[in-house]
């Protein structure tokens, strides 16, 4: 079987410096490129973080300062990454609320806007969730029947959850083949940003999702208090997370 698609699909992989989206960096970028045609194209390669690599993290996928200290930095590879991701849908395992936005705050650490509107983003760990509830490493060996070697290795798990999405079509026939379908089945809540710290309320109305104004509509939060969105924006919060937050604060504001 493989997917039905009237644009590329692209999965990816991050391995990183640590979990922190505004401040951590990339130190390993693997995907899969899927075109409607039936083909597809591959690569991983290891990036300089220009940081020190946490022990911590390095425990996690075995990448050392001294394994990294001679590949390309983000910024020597961030326009080729561009071209790759040129009007394609994302997939990925937890990737809308980790992989996507820190792959934003790399680009724009490069002077670099990586647009997401338009696309569509399917969260293979959010259908995985809706359904059984489980790790990548149990996804693998419940929907393929296989053990996943290599865990936490950029190429090993890009590859996986490929083949976790492919394995949960076949299973679930409630599940379609149709990316429209599965980005929005993989949707957990109704987010305007990619953190979910803006979502719709049961009239449409934008909310925040977060703090103390969770719950209250955001237009009277950024009307009565304009200091809030100055807070967010000098906040720890995603870039995208900032980007919806100023275009609420214009929509607030607007005559």
């Amino acid at each position: 079987m493989r997917l039905k698609l009237n644009r590329p699909l692209i999965f990816f992989d991050l391995e990183t410096t640590g979990t922190n989206i505004a401040h951590d960096r990339i130190v390993e970028f693997s995907y899969i490129k899927l075109f409607p045609d039936g083909t597809e194209e591959s690569k991983s390669r290891r990036l300089n973080p220009e940081m020190h690599i946490p022990e911590a993290s390095t425990a996690v996928h075995k990448i050392t300062d001294e394994d990294v200290k001679d590949a390309p930095t983000f910024r020597q590879v961030a326009k080729s990454l561009l071209e790759i991701f040129e009007g394609a849908d994302i997939a990925g395992f937890n990737s809308n609320k980790f992989d996507v936005p820190l792959l934003i705050e790399e680009f724009a650490r490069c002077g670099i806007t990586f647009d997401v509107s338009g696309r569509r983003f399917v969260d293979v760990q959010n259908i995985f969730h809706k359904m059984e509830q489980r790790t990548l490493v149990a996804a693998y060996r419940f929907y393929c029947g296989k053990e996943l070697a290599d865990a936490h290795s950029a190429q090993a798990d890009t590859r996986a959850t490929y083949e976790v999405l492919l394995g949960q079509i076949e299973r679930y026939p409630e599940l379609q083949n149709d990316v429209d379908f599965l980005a929005d089945f993989s949707r957990v809540g109704r987010g305007l940003d990619l953190a979910e710290r803006f979502v719709l309320n049961d009239k449409n109305e934008a909310v925040f999702n977060f703090g103390k104004h969770k719950g209250k509509k955001v237009k009277d939060v950024f009307r009565r208090e304009p200091s809030f969105y100055q807070w967010m924006l000098q906040g720890d919060f995603p870039r995208n997370t900032k980007d919806v937050a100023t275009r609420l604060f214009a929509e607030a504001h607007a005559k």
